[in-house]
Parts: structure tokens; sequence; C-alpha cells
């Protein structure tokens, strides 16, 4: 399949859009409520995305091959309340559900967050299988991190995919090398004064750090305050603090650092303010991951090999 067209909801800043544009996909559809994604959509993709899904009509939207969406995770973050489905967040999956059912495309691909598939002690991922399953999608899933697809960030996201028909698929396998940090980063001397800590958050985190840390690194307070300098990112997280993350104990990502630990091009215009940056690119996916799994999803729409027969289905074969 070398042209295809997806729906792109939940759209974000883009990052799924760009993942699956990047293999001759052509986008028919997007929806973001958020403002401010909305400006940097419009900006990067040159059309505004339609607003709150929930206002929607399934049958309004174009006919389409591929459904993708970055449902959001809040409702089923670790860093979070947890309440899943009781949390109108979760509910939206019901929207995701409903557009399945009426426009019926061949595949979807949905993103969430690892902590999704223990949610409720399982019963929420339970469910959302259910629901996909019943609308007669074969549906593979698993946790994928964007530190094996060449980005210096540890970002586990669950992925969804689903098909019409019950073909071969299997997803990406990691690169096998370690990304370098150094890659990302900008120079020091380049940098505004404003992104560089304090001297006292600095002596604070000097204080706490272990020797002989590496440079380049990230560093990153967990919720015991304790400091951890790694040679990659923590994940990237909407509503952290301005230190969540401190490069080198001593200065703050730049906008275009953290787009770029997001695997999106230098050439992604910034037309937001900082606090808003940070906001999209802690809620965004990683480009690469998404790259690797749509390349996986269209092989097997091309190929349309049949999945191996159930377990069940050998017994009887055997028997014969």
């Amino acid at each position: 399949m070398t042209y295809f067209k997806f729906i792109d909801l939940f759209a974000g800043i883009g990052g799924i859009r760009l993942g699956f544009e990047f293999h001759g996909g052509k986008c028919v559809f997007s929806s973001e409520w958020d403002n401010h994604a909305q400006d940097t959509y419009e900006a990067n993709f040159g059309e505004r995305p339609d607003g709150d899904i929930t206002k929607i009509e399934p049958n309004d939207i174009p006919d389409h091959d591929i459904l993708l969406g970055g449902f959001p995770c809040q409702a089923f973050s670790i860093c979070g309340e947890q309440k899943g489905f009781s949390d109108t967040r979760g509910t939206l999956f019901f929207n995701i559900e409903q557009i399945l059912r009426v426009k019926k495309p061949y595949a979807f691909m949905l993103e969430n967050v690892k902590n999704i598939k223990s949610h409720d002690k399982g019963r929420t991922f339970k469910t959302i299988l259910e629901h996909l399953e019943g609308l007669g999608y074969f549906i593979h899933h698993t946790v994928l991190n964007s530190l094996d697809f060449g980005v210096p960030q540890k970002r586990e996201r669950t992925i969804i995919v689903g098909f019409k028909e019950n073909i071969s698929f299997t997803f990406p396998k990691p690169l096998g090398i370690m990304s370098n940090l150094e890659d990302i980063l900008e120079k020091d001397e380049n940098i505004e004064k404003k992104h560089f800590v304090s001297e006292d958050i600095k002596k604070k985190r000097m204080a706490k750090v272990k020797p002989n840390y590496p440079i380049p690194s990230i560093w990153h307070e967990n919720k015991s305050g304790n400091i951890s300098a790694l040679k990659y990112s923590c994940a990237l997280r909407a509503g952290a603090s301005y230190n969540y993350l401190v490069v080198n104990g001593i200065r703050r990502l730049t906008p275009r650092e953290l787009l770029r630990l997001q695997g999106f091009p230098d050439t992604f215009k910034i037309v937001v303010p900082y606090m808003q940056i940070r906001k999209q690119t802690g809620n965004s996916v990683s480009v690469p991951v998404i790259k690797a799994v749509a390349e996986e999803m269209l092989k097997s729409i091309k190929n349309k090999k049949p999945a191996f027969p159930q377990l069940e289905q050998l017994e009887i074969w055997e028997k014969k």
C-alpha cells in the first residue's frame, strides 16, 4: 500500500500523522480540542484540526483506510488518579469505537500509556479489547519503548493495532543501538539565560547526585527526591514541574530539544510559548516509534498473509 487515507484523532501536534505520512499516507480528517495544539498543528500541516470529538458525528468524517488515535492517557496514567472509565477523558475511547463502527476502516492504531494494561487489575484493558473485537477487528498489542527506536528518551507506551482480516502482523523490533543524547542537545552558549536553573536549585541537585555522573546527562528527580543522572531522558510529561528534567544539572531543555526527544524534525515550527511546547511534547508520541509501527502495518496490509491458525485449529489438522 503506497497510498492510503487515514484520520488523526486526538491529534495533538501531529506526531502520529508524521509517522504515517512518511510512508505515503494522506490525512483526510483531524481532531484536537486544545487551542494551542491546534495552533502548532496548523502551522506545520496547513490545516486546523476539528475540535471536540464528542461533538462530531461519525457520519460527517470522511471515509478512510486507517484510523489513528492517541486517545487521552491521563485517566489511565500511573502519574494521575487512575480513574479510568470513571474519568470523562477515559470515556473518549467509546467515541473511537463509534467511529470504527460507522466508518469501518480496514485498520486502526491506538496509543496510550503503558499503565493502561494493568489499570483496574487489567479490567480496563480487557474491556477495550472486547469492544474492539466486538466490532470484528483482529487485535495485536504490545508495549514499545522510544529508547529502542532512535531517540534518547525512555518512554514506554501501549500500542494497539487492529485489522478487519486475520492477517499476519508483527510489531517492529528494537534497533539494537542506543541513540546519542549529545546529538539532540544544543550548545549551552547558544541557549537563553531563562532556561538555566537558579544557583540554589543547582546546589541542591549537585548535593544529591552520585559522583562521576555521565556528561552529557539529563537529571531526573523522582518523587522521593532522589536524583538520577542518565545518558537519556526519562519520559517527557505534560504536567511536570519546570525542573523535572535538567541537562547536566544546570539548565532546562529548550523547545527544540524537547521536540528532538520525541523525534520531530528540526523543520517543525514552534509557534507557541515555552509552557505550551512543554505540555505538547509531553502529550505527544515519539515519531520514530510510529514510523516503525506504520511500516509493519502497511507491510501486513499489502501482503495480506493469513495469520497462523489458532492452536485449537492446529490440533484439528494434526488429528486429520
